[in-house]
């Protein structure tokens, strides 16, 4: 019986990858790591095979005692902090969370008799904006942070790839462009207009969708597909390496909402939000998957259109579901 170790697992990507390993790995042990002051009502749904081990990541002990208690073979690293936005406001709590939390797991394992497969998640946002010149971005290209999000992320790549090579810990390193589907938080750009959209349908605010950029263009696939894809990492990636995880496509923001302007019969106005601009905004962000896809078999499947529109209905009945309850989603 394989015994795995997903922290984060109350998460976004977590609420889709954990099912998914639940119905692949019938015969595995999983252990989901939440944040120890998370609600229970957050945590994953209860199934026999998976054990809930509440941690903090950024106390060494703590995550010691989790990696003690689950004795993983590997160990998928989803827990983290996610949003650029917010790191621009207050890096701090990103730099602890995403480098010092990542640290503590890794001489957590490092530690193990026999050492487990570590998948990272990294970011597209390592590769910033300079030296593309519109092509897709390869994992060859320089790292070229911008934004304090991005620093941390780089740091825990280059961590990954150390302790591989110092001290022969298998790492997998996924640098993940922007995925989205449903469950997506409302500060992803998607997620947000998906929200707005849902709520101006059920007439809870004024008919206009408040928005940042949208002639920046990003490389999106969905988060079922994503979950696929860690699964594959941890099974087939080869320790050390860094894989691009992406469709391969650029899709302009406008675009985004475009789709799901397409999936409502509400007239619309737009609004730009000087709240919503980023500063060092990176133009256009897209990815070669050619390695992954070539080493793990892996493809994306599902098609933005299909995203998009069940993303908008998860959030149609989270609204209908707030309004009925009082309690935002």
């Amino acid at each position: 019986m394989k015994r795995w170790l997903i922290t984060g697992a109350d998460g976004f990507v977590a609420a889709h990858l954990l099912p998914h390993l639940l119905e692949q790995e019938t015969d595995a042990q999983i252990f989901g790591m939440v944040w120890c002051d998370a609600p229970q009502t957050s945590w994953p749904q209860p199934h026999p095979n998976l054990q809930i081990l509440p941690g903090e990541l950024t106390d060494a002990r703590s995550i010691a005692q989790v990696v003690d208690q689950a004795r993983p073979e590997i160990i998928l690293h989803l827990a983290a902090a996610s949003s650029v936005a917010k790191s621009w406001l207050d890096p701090e709590p990103a730099y602890h969370a995403n480098i010092l939390g990542q640290l503590h797991l890794l001489e957590a394992a490092r530690s193990m008799k026999t050492m487990p497969t570590v998948v990272i998640a990294s970011s597209a946002e390592i590769y910033g904006r300079d030296g593309h010149d519109g092509k897709p971005i390869s994992e060859e290209a320089p790292l070229r942070p911008l934004s304090p999000y991005a620093v941390t992320k780089a740091v825990q790549d280059l961590q990954g790839g150390q302790y591989s090579a110092a001290h022969g810990l298998p790492t997998v390193r996924l640098r993940l462009f922007n995925h989205t589907g449903p469950g997506r938080p409302p500060q992803f750009v998607a997620s947000s207009f998906a929200k707005q959209l849902a709520e101006i349908e059920r007439g809870l605010r004024e008919p206009v969708i408040h928005a940042g950029n949208l002639n920046v263009a990003r490389d999106f696939t969905d988060v079922r597909d994503i979950a696929k894809a860690w699964r594959l990492a941890a099974l087939k990636g080869c320790p050390g390496e860094a894989y691009n995880v992406c469709s391969g496509r650029p899709t302009p923001i406008r675009r985004i909402l475009d789709i799901l302007l397409e999936k409502t019969t509400v007239e619309v106005g737009i609004q730009t939000d000087p709240t919503l601009l980023r500063t060092g905004e990176i133009e256009s962000l897209y990815g070669d998957r050619t390695l992954f896809s070539q080493t793990t078999g892996w493809q994306p499947e599902i098609p933005l259109e299909q995203t998009l529109g069940d993303l908008l209905q998860w959030w149609r009945e989270a609204v209908d579901a707030e309004s009925m309850s009082g309690v935002a989603p």
